[in-house]
């Protein structure tokens, strides 16, 4: 049993900081960390490699037209998780695909077409820009929406509603690129949603009634009030300063551990020279090893896990945030 130390609670601020997330079961106050236990397959997450067109600057994950440290996911890499979903005979599950830019991956429409032609949901995160408008790629997409439209489900990108904004984050042209991206989609009777952030100078009916304006302009058709439709994510700072999250936490915040990612979720990522590819934790720590579980669902789903990031904190327990739909 580890011990509580009255001398580690008494630690300097920056001394105290320096030691927080360190410790998978102990916080820098000596307290139990939490943890999730796993409770079931709702999504399993695809991440097609971190190359994308673009270099966002608060890109969580770190995607850009060089960052290769995750690589392709090919449809040989996929199918074993399938026929592992299978195996459990639970019936169709949410797959979400996401990246890097989901589009750039070679094997994309016949991983959308392997999820959908076995009964499950899609639900595929994209910034509509080149990418998706290659007419190999727009193609596909008009076939799979005719087979399968009714389970597919394309959600857009956009950092904000204001175009000097969006471009600050993506680049100089990347807003009016994601608004031609979203008009073809709308025109063409995809199912579609938006996931925005909420800028620090506006609170969430700001943001939605500000993102209602661009969906009005663009005739996108969907519900900004409705949060599948407008997925509104808690900024993610590298670097911040969360409190860390205890066992007691859950009953102080009247947070429920289940509704965690990691309780339902799990990803699979490629790493650049790995023979076989691997399944994390969730979507948002694809760098950290404490959150590599093994490479089948079976193994990572074996054992509960510890909120040993800041992110943990950040995004999911204190934002209430969930990648999923």
């Amino acid at each position: 049993m580890r011990p509580v130390g009255h001398t580690v609670l008494s630690m300097p601020h920056t001394t105290l900081i320096q030691q927080k997330f360190r410790d998978p079961f102990v916080t820098a106050k000596g307290e139990t960390r939490g943890s999730v236990d796993w409770r079931g397959l709702k999504t399993l997450w695809l991440n097609t490699g971190t190359l994308c067109n673009v270099a966002c600057r608060n890109c969580y994950i770190k995607s850009s037209p060089t960052n290769d440290d995750l690589v392709y996911l090919t449809l040989g890499d996929v199918l074993p998780f399938l026929d592992e979903i299978d195996a459990l005979g639970e019936g169709p599950k949410e797959i979400g695909i996401t990246g890097g830019e989901p589009f750039m991956c070679p094997d994309i429409l016949e991983i959308m077409e392997a999820v959908l032609s076995r009964g499950h949901s899609l639900l595929l995160l994209t910034n509509a820009m080149r990418p998706m408008m290659r007419p190999r790629i727009q193609d596909g997409l008009l076939t799979l929406r005719a087979r399968f439209g009714g389970r597919m489900v394309l959600r857009v990108s956009m950092d904000s509603h204001e175009e000097t904004v969006h471009d600050a984050e993506r680049g100089p042209g990347a807003f009016a690129a994601a608004t031609v991206g979203l008009s073809w989609l709308a025109q063409n009777g995809f199912q579609l949603a938006i996931a925005g952030r909420q800028a620090l100078t506006e609170d969430e009916q700001q943001a939605r009634a500000g993102y209602g304006k661009l969906v009005d302009r663009l005739g996108l058709g969907i519900d900004p009030a409705d949060p599948r439709a407008l997925v509104l994510f808690p900024e993610m700072i590298e670097g911040d300063d969360p409190p860390e999250i205890t066992t007691a936490c859950w009953g102080i915040l009247d947070v429920d551990p289940a509704d965690m990612m990691c309780a339902s979720q799990r990803m699979v990522v490629k790493r650049k020279g790995a023979a076989r590819a691997s399944v994390t934790a969730c979507t948002l720590l694809a760098y950290d090893a404490q959150f590599e579980l093994g490479e089948t669902l079976a193994e990572a789903t074996a054992d509960p896990v510890q909120l040993n990031h800041a992110w943990c904190a950040s995004f999911c327990v204190l934002g209430g945030g969930s990648c999923s739909a």
